[in-house]
């Protein structure tokens, strides 16, 4: 290698090291910046907290608040009446102000409130006027009634001051349909899972 070869060679590698250490005194100062950043952030804790405050609720209040939600959202997805007992639970979460929260506020006044909106409450009790031709088995087995012929003693004891002989209901009379509960719905269901009409002869 001649003088003037090693001359070049070593402007340029003392370019390249200019360049280097500008390269890297650059990325220390982004470096710094994103130190300076990331101290100035605020922890989510403490976030969290300010959040809550802006409500008047502790982090308690709020874990309270999201059972009550829970809970309540299972009665109404689940259909346990009375409706208007749901809805006035509701409507007093509504009132509470943590309820205004990001976590709450969608679930709270829109899809609880739009759950028991579609939610058709059954009266308790059905009444039905009898027709010419109607006997207490074939109403029962109505499906707007049991669905279960075997169920009429039900209409029988709840109309009891009308009916004096089972065989014998008359058109016109007006006749209460009470619903029937999970113990009688298994019991006539039984019955009728186990009838065997007689052989013809």
């Amino acid at each position: 290698m001649t003088s003037e070869e090693w001359e070049a060679e070593m402007t340029r590698l003392a370019g390249k090291k200019q360049a280097l250490t500008a390269e890297i005194e650059a990325l220390n100062a982004d470096l710094d910046n994103l130190n300076a950043t990331l101290s100035g952030l605020q922890d989510p804790e403490e976030c969290i907290d300010e959040l809550y405050a802006i409500v008047g609720a502790t982090r308690q209040d709020v874990d309270n608040f999201r059972n009550a939600v829970n809970e309540l959202d299972g009665k109404i997805r689940r259909k346990e009446g009375p409706k208007a007992d749901r809805q006035a639970d509701l409507d007093a979460l509504k009132m509470n102000k943590i309820s205004a929260l990001p976590e709450f506020f969608n679930k709270v006044h829109n899809q609880m409130q739009q759950a028991l909106d579609n939610w058709i409450e059954k009266p308790d009790v059905i009444s039905y006027t009898v027709v010419r031709g109607d006997h207490l088995w074939g109403i029962a087995k109505k499906q707007e009634h049991y669905g279960n012929p075997f169920a009429w003693p039900v209409i029988y004891k709840a109309n009891r001051e009308q009916i004096k002989d089972p065989d014998l209901i008359y058109p016109n009379q007006v006749f209460k349909v009470p619903p029937l509960s999970q113990e009688e719905k298994s019991k006539y269901e039984k019955l009728r899972s186990n009838y065997k009409p007689a052989p013809i002869q």
